[in-house]
C-alpha cells in the first residue's frame, strides 16, 4: 500500500503542540527548498529554528539533543568531506559488485539510499523525513522501510505541508520510542517474575506425614521476593528441617542475599549440619556475600523428629515460632536462650533448645513483618507478639486451618495497619495430625510452593495449587 503524500494526510495530535521546533535540512543545495524560516514559522503557528548541511560531515556537526526533525534529501551523495563512499549495512565496505539482475537492483537501491542509513545511524532518536523526487514513489516509500517517519516530493513542498510533515514525524518518532521502551519494560518484567518465581523454595516434605502452608508478601511494590526467606526439607533419616529468615533491608539486594542463604541452608542441611554449626556457616556466606558491614540477617530454624512429636529450635535474633496443640490456645516458644543475628558478632554461638510438640499440633513461624503493623487509635502501638497469637487463636477459634488461617491473619494485619504494610511478611505453617497420617497411609500427599502476595498495585498475585491444610 503506498505511503500517502502529506496533502492527503489528515492533521495529526502532534500539530496541535505549540512548542518551538529545530529542522537540520541536509542537502546539496539548502536554498533548493524555495522555503523560508519566516514562511514555516508562520505555517506552523510556532517559531522554526532551521540549520542546514551540505553533507553528512557537516550534518555530523551541526547534530545535536535539540534538533526536532532531519529533512534528507535521498539525492545527496553518499559521502563525507574527503572520506569517500558511506558504507551501506547491507553490502558492507569493499563488497564485491552484483552480477545478476536482481542483485545490481537492490545494489542501485541501497546506494539510493546510503545516505538515509548513514543519517538512521547517526541520529537513532531524531526523527527523519525524506525528500526525494516527485515521480520516485517507490524509492520514498523504500525510505520509510527502512526507517524514515515519512517523505516529501519536492514538487509539492510548501511551508505548509512541510510544518505539517515535521510535526507528524517527531510525534510519530516519540511513539514509535516509547512503544520500544514500554517493550522492553514488559519482557524485562517478565523475564524477572519468572526468574523470581524461580527463586521461591519447593518444599520437599515427601514422606513426612506433615502438612504445610505458607504465605509470602515482599514489601517492595512489583516484586515477587523480599529480604524474607524460608525453606522446609526432609533429610533421609526422617527429620523434617523448617527455617524462616529476614534480611535487614527492603531492596533488591537484600532480597538476593535472602535466597542466597536460603539455597546455602538447603545445602547444609542436606550436607547433615544443623544447628550451632549450621548457623556459624551460614555466618560465613553472609560475611562474604553481603554488600556492606551493616547488614545483618535473622534466622529461626526447626529440626523436628522423625516421630514429628519432638524438635530442636535455634533462634538467631528471629521472633520465637507459635506452637497450637490440638485443643488448646497457641502459645510462644521461648525464646530466652536465642543468639544474637547473623552477622552483628564474629564467633557467636546459637544454643540448641529441645521442644515438646506433642501427637497433633501446628507449628507457625514467621518474619517480624507480621508483628510490626501498627494497631490502636492513630496507630500508636505495635501489634506485637502477644497480639499475634491473640488473633490467630480467635482465627482458630473459628474453625480456620492452614492456608485459609495464614490468608486471614495476613488480611486482619493489613486492616489492623490501616493500609499496606511496608515490611516484607512470609509465614510458613507446619502440622502433624495423626488420624490424617493414618488416612494416608503413613505419608502426606506432595507439598506446594507458597501462595505469594503482592500489594494492590502491583500485577496480581501468583498463587500456587492448594497448600495443604494442619490439622488446627
Amino acid at each position: 500500500m503506498p505511503v500517502p503524500v502529506p496533502q492527503q494526510r489528515s492533521a495529526s495530535a502532534a500539530e496541535t503542540s505549540h512548542g518551538d521546533l529545530t529542522l537540520l535540512v541536509i542537502e546539496d543545495d539548502p536554498a533548493g527548498t524555495t522555503i523560508t524560516v519566516p514562511e514555516l514559522s508562520a505555517a506552523a503557528g510556532t517559531r522554526v529554528r532551521v540549520r542546514t548541511a551540505r553533507n553528512l560531515t557537516e550534518a555530523a556537526r551541526l547534530l545535536t539533543d535539540d534538533v526536532d526533525c532531519i529533512l534528507l534529501d535521498l539525492a545527496l551523495p553518499a559521502t563525507g568531506a574527503g572520506n569517500g563512499p558511506v558504507a551501506d549495512p547491507g553490502t558492507g565496505a569493499g563488497a564485491e559488485a552484483a552480477t545478476g539482475p536482481e542483485e545490481e537492483q537492490l545494489s542501485a537501491r541501497a546506494d539510493e539510499l546510503a545516505a538515509l542509513t548513514h543519517v538512521l545511524r547517526l541520529a537513532p532518536h531524531h526523527a527523519v523525513l525524506a525528500l526525494t523526487a516527485q515521480d520516485d514513489t517507490e524509492l520514498a516509500a523504500e525510505a520509510v522501510r527502512v526507517g524514515a517517519q515519512d517523505y516529501l516530493f519536492r514538487g509539492e513542498l510548501d511551508a505548509r505541508v512541510l510544518s505539517r510533515a515535521i510535526r507528524y514525524a517527531v510525534e510519530r518518532k516519540r511513539a514509535d520510542i516509547a512503544q520500544h521502551q514500554l517493550t522492553e519494560s514488559r519482557l524485562r518484567a517478565q523475564e524477572n517474575a519468572r526468574l523470581e518465581r524461580g527463586l521461591l523454595p519447593t518444599p520437599l516434605l515427601d514422606g513426612s506425614g506433615l502438612s504445610f502452608a505458607a504465605r509470602y508478601r515482599p514489601g517492595r511494590s512489583r516484586a515477587l521476593l523480599g529480604g524474607d526467606f524460608y525453606d522446609v526439607v526432609r533429610t533421609p533419616d526422617g527429620t523434617v528441617h523448617a527455617m524462616i529468615g529476614d534480611v535487614c533491608g527492603h531492596g533488591p539486594d537484600e532480597a538476593a542475599l535472602g535466597v542466597e542463604l536460603r539455597i546455602a541452608w538447603r545445602a547444609l542441611t542436606l550436607a547433615g549440619l544443623c544447628g550451632d554449626d549450621l548457623l556459624a556457616t551460614l555466618q560465613q556466606v553472609l560475611e562474604h556475600e553481603r554488600q556492606s558491614e551493616e547488614i545483618f540477617a535473622t534466622l529461626c530454624t526447626v529440626d523436628i523428629a522423625p516421630d514429628g512429636r519432638q524438635a530442636g529450635l535455634c533462634l538467631a535474633g528471629h521472633p520465637a515460632p507459635l506452637l497450637a496443640r490440638h485443643g488448646r490456645p497457641a502459645r510462644l516458644l521461648p525464646y530466652e536462650d536465642g543468639g544474637p543475628a547473623l552477622g552483628l558478632l564474629p564467633r557467636a554461638r546459637w544454643p540448641r533448645r529441645q521442644v515438646e510438640l506433642g501427637g497433633a499440633w501446628s507449628l507457625m513461624l514467621y518474619t517480624d513483618g507480621l508483628i510490626e503493623g501498627r494497631v490502636g487509635t492513630g496507630g500508636s502501638e505495635r501489634l506485637g507478639q502477644d497480639g499475634m497469637a491473640a488473633m490467630v487463636n480467635s482465627r482458630l477459634e473459628q474453625g480456620l486451618t492452614g492456608d485459609e488461617l495464614l490468608e486471614a491473619a495476613v488480611s486482619e494485619v493489613r486492616e489492623l495497619n490501616g493500609g499496606e504494610l511496608t515490611d516484607d511478611v512470609a509465614v510458613l505453617l507446619l502440622g502433624r495430625d495423626p488420624e490424617r497420617i493414618r488416612r494416608w497411609g503413613g505419608s502426606a500427599p506432595r507439598s506446594h510452593p507458597a501462595s505469594v502476595d503482592r500489594p494492590p498495585s502491583s500485577t496480581p498475585p501468583v498463587r500456587a495449587a492448594g497448600a495443604h491444610r494442619p490439622p488446627l
